[in-house]
């Protein structure tokens, strides 16, 4: 295989993929790469007006986009923006569930116990993460199963590895992500076809407006002793900037992994395989 075999690998022209959560701060990116290798992009989010300098970033590039209003847990909604993507661009070929996060009144704290965790934090936080992954699956599995061909990219968590304190519902809620994943990975191609793939990424800490309120002091920006440790505790020594992901990502929707199914990929910084000694 030679530069321009590989090139070609990683060209996305005429394949659509589809982001959930795609106007968020990772799948901003994610957007921008896959625009940038010439795919047909659909942004899945429930805020559709873009900020106007990525809107620009996008604009000039070779791919082409188009930005929907989505919500994850509704399966109507999901289904009727699969329709509107199949009529703008002819056929999906890969998903990324990107949607997810953490409800702060999920998060425990001294005024805050795990006993005292409310149920509908608790609920929301499960439900986004897995149920805003397996409801996209559903739907737009579906359209790969009968074409018999596609990839779908899950966003699992350093915490399904290892459950971080403070944090029940997302720990959990991402375990069960990457559980499904191997799940899913299996069904499809036993059940449907060997060109239909499921794979998740794990990333470890990036800085997002989920968690900045538990990594940084919101007054002076200094690290909190959470983001120390974390700091301490990743060999690399920093947090991740959402580009990060984007080789992983590439790789995982392309042919250069087609014989890859089924497996979570940490990109942590060298997170999960510090002893912390």
């Amino acid at each position: 295989m030679d530069l321009k075999e590989i090139t070609k690998i990683y060209d996305f022209t005429d394949k659509t993929v589809v982001v959930t959560g795609g106007n968020g701060v990772l799948g901003r990116d994610m957007v921008s790469a896959l625009v940038g290798c010439a795919a047909n992009v659909a942004i899945l989010d429930r805020i559709t007006q873009l900020p106007e300098e990525f809107k620009q970033e996008l604009d000039g590039k070779t791919g082409h986009y188009l930005t929907l209003e989505g919500d994850v847990l509704s399966r109507s909604a999901l289904i009727s923006a699969a329709k509107s993507i199949q009529d703008k661009f002819g056929r999906i070929d890969c998903l990324i569930n990107g949607a997810g996060g953490n409800h702060p009144k999920a998060t425990t704290n001294p005024e805050n116990t795990f006993f005292d965790l409310p149920e509908d934090a608790v609920r929301f936080t499960t439900d986004l993460n897995l149920m805003g992954t397996i409801l996209p699956s559903q739907v737009f599995g579906k359209i790969m199963a009968e074409q018999k061909s596609g990839v779908i990219l899950n966003v699992s968590s350093m915490n399904a590895f290892r459950p971080l304190t403070r944090i029940p519902a997302y720990s959990a809620a991402k375990a069960a992500v990457s559980n499904f994943t191997q799940w899913l990975a299996v069904h499809l191609a036993q059940e449907y076809s060997t060109n239909i793939r499921v794979n998740a990424i794990a990333p470890g800490f990036f800085l997002t407006e989920q968690n900045r309120f538990l990594l940084t002091d919101k007054e002076t920006g200094e690290l909190t002793t959470r983001g120390q440790s974390i700091i301490d505790h990743t060999p690399m020594g920093k947090f991740g900037d959402p580009k990060d992901l984007i080789g992983v990502i590439l790789w995982l929707l392309s042919d250069a992994s087609k014989f890859v199914t089924g497996i979570v990929v940490p990109v942590d910084g060298g997170f999960s395989a510090f002893s912390g000694v």
